[in-house]
């Protein structure tokens, strides 16, 4: 559970910190990506913290990409 609240109050101290620069510049683009990328961020924080499985979003990658590999391969061979 320490490691929720430090997540959490290492997200408000970020964001206390960001949000009102970027509201005085009118941001407002960059505000909506901050926020989705800082609710992913403090998500995948407390899943860590609570030993949850987190998927390794390199295996996503190696799934998209095997079939060319193979086809690659299959060339070269």
């Amino acid at each position: 559970m320490l490691g929720v609240a430090v997540t959490i109050v290492a997200a408000i101290m970020i964001i206390a910190f960001e949000i009102p620069k970027m509201r005085k510049k009118k941001l407002t683009k960059e505000l909506w990506v901050f926020s989705v990328l800082m609710a992913m961020a403090v998500g995948l924080g407390i899943a860590e913290s609570l030993n949850l499985s987190v998927p390794n979003p390199l295996n996503g990658v190696r799934i998209v990409l095997q079939p060319f590999s193979d086809f690659i391969y299959g060339l070269l061979k």
